[in-house]
């Protein structure tokens, strides 16, 4: 085998980092006597030759005989990894456009196939699974794989092996639908739904769904019995799933599109196991996270669930009430009882159930979050953030919490009382990014935040650019209750720099005079327009600012959708054009109405409000989106919550200056 891979010229094929010729001596590392690197060298082939898909490297069907011949030899220690690449790599080729797969794919495929039916009669159940895994992975006639499948099949006395076989089939009859073996592997299917074990029944609507699409609803009963008994734990040790009760709950939820929250409430019942609570719940998130009907419904289910025995099922029942926020606030009483539960999660953050019911609390503002709050900001160890993160917008839900920041910029109502703790915040010596932060929140909550504007006088003195700047932004936001920093501001404008703009900006937001911020903000135009922050700046500037009149309506067919709404706005703040600036809005938001969801439509929205009477034409075209029953979001976790809760009343802001 060794001389065959050294007469290949790998240096002239290619993998995802570039030059394959690196590939021959991680197969030989496969092969080697030290399983820990072997398995070290597989994982390196698959990121080599796979990484995050999307395409077929032309080193992929060069390598692809050596990993059989390999998965293929009982003492090679890495061959269960090596078959999962090649699973994976089959899986691809069949998912993704013919254009970016490697033209020495499919003969490649072709040669190897007989190879993986050999595997099936593998002496080692783990590779049998691997095999029928390869086999429902790719796509390969079915006049070939039936035949050895169903061989296998009726051979079979490994439980996990059954299950991996039940889905290859279903894959493999797919690709012959009239084929000689196709109607008896379909009767041999739809007669394993009466099986006596729970998990081939579960794996037989799953092999048969693709074909059947109507077939998981009828089978809901069939469906909640399998996921929820004990057995469900042997997909664990298959090839093609190889989860536990989560991955098996959302694996099958999966076959069950729509807000329908029918298999939810049935995972939600009572269970003695908690990791079938804990997968419930998580199930329930990912419902919730895409569609708004089934809040009614799953509500009572979440609260019922905050005195559970186990930490993380209460944690998330009300991590996911904090999600609902205004929606389940009328729950507030039951999730206070829990502020002082500090029992922690198992997670590296060690969140406690008590910060969750905080979270929970601030998101329905109610003011017994207050004092945990103030607490946890005075100590060093939270299980809040530390920073601000994003994540995918998903058919699953992220249980984790905001940083503590954010936390508090759900509650201006209640700034009297939070505006000591921001201000302990508010030292120089504290993390840039958490003054920074802390300061950003002071900005939002606009003249609420009158109090912090001592402080803040002494963050301006700070040489630290991103400090001072960081108090400049909080006392624009303030206005002219910090007019106290007027003198700072226009002396920060006049010794010029990099931030000699937002001085001005702010100089001119506390009370001062436009000239400074207007002369600062005409230095950077030269040829390329105004950047983003300064098409902001402009917009509060007003008519004084008319002078940029072209430049603005230039801007607003402007390529890149920020720059183009963020002009608009300013073309029509400075001279109070509609013409253009509304069809300039609505070409950012056009999706929406199909429910598509970009976070570059909520400024437009909100701007297209603000304009009023003449923005009816972006009205109309948004009429119906607040009928639409999916969640209008792009991120995950709770800022997906907070995204569709923002646009909606953006939304009803525009709908109502229009009427």
């Amino acid at each position: 085998m060794w001389a065959e891979v050294d007469l290949i010229d790998w240096a002239a094929l290619r993998h995802n980092y570039g030059s394959a010729e690196d590939v021959p001596g991680l197969l030989r590392r496969c092969a080697g006597p030290n399983p820990e690197d072997a398995e070290r060298a597989a994982d390196d082939l698959l990121n080599h030759l796979l990484h995050q898909g999307g395409w077929i490297c032309s080193a992929a069907p060069a390598a692809l005989p050596f990993l059989l011949r390999l998965a293929a030899t009982p003492d090679v220690p890495s061959r269960r990894a090596l078959l999962e690449l090649v699973s994976r790599l089959a899986f691809e080729a069949a998912r993704v456009a013919e254009k970016w797969v490697d033209p020495g794919w499919p003969s490649a495929w072709e040669r190897a196939l007989p190879e993986v039916l050999v595997l099936l009669d593998a002496p080692d159940p783990e590779i049998r699974r691997a095999a029928a895994d390869v086999i429902g992975s790719g796509r390969s006639p079915g006049e070939l794989t039936l035949p050895a499948l169903l061989r296998r099949w009726r051979a079979e006395d490994d439980p996990a092996t059954h299950l991996d076989l039940v889905l290859a089939l279903g894959h493999a009859v797919l690709q012959e639908p009239t084929g000689e073996h196709g109607p008896g592997v379909r009767t041999l299917l739809r007669g394993l739904l009466d099986a006596p074990e729970a998990q081939i029944r579960l794996a037989a609507v799953h092999a048969i769904a693709p074909a059947d699409p109507a077939l998981p609803v009828q089978q809901l009963g069939l469906l909640l019995e399998a996921v929820r008994d004990p057995s469900v734990e042997l997909w664990q040790h298959t090839s093609a799933v190889e989860t536990g009760v989560q991955g098996v709950h959302h694996w099958t939820a999966a076959l069950l599109t729509g807000p329908s929250p029918s298999f939810v409430l049935g995972l939600l019942d009572d269970h003695p196991d908690v990791e079938q609570r804990i997968g419930a719940l998580a199930r329930a998130g990912g419902l919730l996270a895409q569609w708004r009907s089934p809040a009614t419904a799953v509500l009572p289910r979440l609260v019922a669930r905050l005195d559970d025995p186990a930490a993380e099922v209460r944690f998330r029942a009300a991590e996911l009430l904090a999600c609902l926020g205004p929606a389940a606030s009328a729950h507030a009483d039951e999730v206070a009882a829990l502020i002082g539960d500090t029992e922690a999660r198992t997670t590296r953050k060690r969140e406690t159930v008590a910060e969750a019911a905080l979270w929970a609390l601030a998101r329905m503002n109610d003011a017994r979050c207050l004092p945990g709050l103030i607490d946890a900001a005075a100590h060093t160890r939270s299980g809040f953030a530390s920073n601000s993160a994003h994540y995918p917008s998903a058919d699953w839900h992220h249980a984790v919490l905001p940083a503590l920041h954010e936390v508090v910029g759900h509650l201006p109502d209640h700034a009297g009382l939070l505006l000591p703790m921001i201000c302990d915040r508010l030292v120089p010596a504290t993390d840039d990014h958490v003054l920074s932060s802390y300061c950003q929140v002071l900005a939002d909550w606009g003249p609420a935040a009158e109090g912090a504007v001592p402080h803040l006088l002494g963050l301006l003195e700070n040489d630290k650019d991103q400090i001072w700047t960081s108090a400049a932004k909080a006392l624009a936001g303030i206005g002219s209750a910090g007019n106290e920093a007027l003198e700072p501001l226009l002396a920060r404008s006049a010794a010029g720099g990099a931030h000699a703009e937002l001085a001005a900006w702010a100089y001119w937001k506390v009370g001062g005079e436009p000239g400074p911020a207007l002369d600062a903000l005409g230095r950077p135009v030269a040829e390329s327009g105004f950047p983003r922050p300064s098409l902001q700046m402009l917009a509060a500037l007003g008519t004084h600012a008319a002078h940029h009149e072209d430049r603005l309506r230039t801007m607003t067919s402007d390529p890149e959708p920020w720059t183009r709404v963020e002009a608009a706005h300013a073309l029509w703040a400075v001279t109070g054009d509609t013409e253009s600036s509304v069809p300039a809005l609505m070409t950012a938001i056009r999706g929406l109405a199909e429910g598509t969801w970009l976070p570059v439509m909520l400024p437009a929205v909100r701007y297209l409000a603000r304009i009023g009477r003449a923005a009816r034409p972006a009205a109309e075209l948004l009429r119906g989106v607040p009928t639409l029953d999916q969640r209008l979001r792009s991120s995950g976790g709770w800022r997906g919550f907070v995204q569709d809760e923002s646009m909606r009343s953006a939304l009803r802001e525009l709908l109502a200056a229009c009427d």
